[in-house]
């Protein structure tokens, strides 16, 4: 049995230009007249589908291990397919979580915070702090709206919140502090200096 030729396999880095270019190519082909560009795109509607096939096919095979579904969802090429064909094995709600999640340490070295408030219908809510203005932190609306939709493309709008102030504390000295009793006492005072009152005294 002879050996299987190597494949040529492309990274991320080479992906994304494609994807990119693929996008470009199909604009121009929906655009263009005659019978022979229906024909490409006719093969093209069809080639995503058989292979969208196949890759649910791979997310059944997969669905008995967590492991292999997390391995197939932290792919971004995967993820990206599994979202195009609407196959992929993860709710909106704990989508949108997961890229919070991964936006959390980047945001950090900006001095910013973030964290998911909910998923209303098509809407995540998302509360997004910043320590100071400089250091790009500006561009960071913009960095976290677009890496949410890139999990959750589904969601039209990304509402983004200041957080809820946190409770003021009592200072532990008030705790063991008894009531003031001043008002109570000089109350008292004023009533035994005007002594009872008797029906002689209103007359």
């Amino acid at each position: 049995m002879g050996e299987q030729p190597d494949v040529q396999r492309l990274d991320d880095a080479a992906v994304e230009p494609r994807l990119a270019r693929l996008d470009a190519v199909l604009g121009q082909l929906e655009q263009t007249p005659g019978r022979t560009a229906e024909l490409a795109l006719e093969a093209v509607e069809m080639l995503t589908e058989v292979y969208g096939e196949a890759l649910a096919r791979v997310t059944d095979l997969a669905a008995d291990s967590t492991r292999a579904l997390d391995r197939l969802t932290e792919d971004e090429l995967l993820r990206h397919l599994l979202l195009l064909h609407h196959i992929h094995p993860d709710p909106l709600d704990r989508r949108v979580a997961r890229a919070v999640d991964d936006l959390r340490p980047q945001l950090r070295t900006h001095g910013a915070e973030i964290a998911l408030v909910g998923v209303q219908g098509e809407v995540a809510r998302i509360s997004l702090s910043a320590s100071s203005c400089g250091g790009g932190a500006a561009a960071l609306p913009d960095l976290v709206r677009e890496q949410v939709l890139a999990f959750a493309p589904e969601l039209s709008a990304v509402d983004l919140v200041a957080p809820a102030p946190a409770p003021a504390l009592i200072p532990v000295a008030a705790l063991w502090q008894r009531p003031d009793r001043t008002d109570a006492a000089t109350v008292n005072e004023v009533g035994q200096a005007a002594g009872p009152l008797t029906s002689g005294g209103l007359a």
